[in-house]
């Protein structure tokens, strides 16, 4: 089992991963976590964006349907030009 680490909470509600969990698990400066507390637990838990392989997939699975119901790159760049500029 690993062994826990204690830290505190800074008066400016910043509290510091020690060193040993950050280099076990990676963690680099700017790294962004979601934060959930709940009674006495807090749990914080890293946002990793998705590799480009990961979303290979889905963005096959978009362009055929796009295709399918006629939708071209004219079009997906019309509405983005209306979308920016109604705002």
């Amino acid at each position: 089992m690993v062994k826990p680490a204690t830290t505190k909470l800074s008066t400016r509600g910043q509290v510091v991963i020690p060193e040993e969990i950050r280099n076990r698990l990676g963690l680099e400066p700017g790294e962004q976590f979601v934060v959930i507390g709940e009674g006495d637990v807090v749990v914080l838990k890293t946002l990793k964006p998705p590799k480009l392989e990961e979303l290979k997939p889905l963005l096959d699975k978009v362009q055929k349907a796009a295709a399918a119901a006629g939708v071209t790159p004219e079009d997906v760049e019309r509405v983005i030009a209306e979308v920016r500029a109604s705002k």
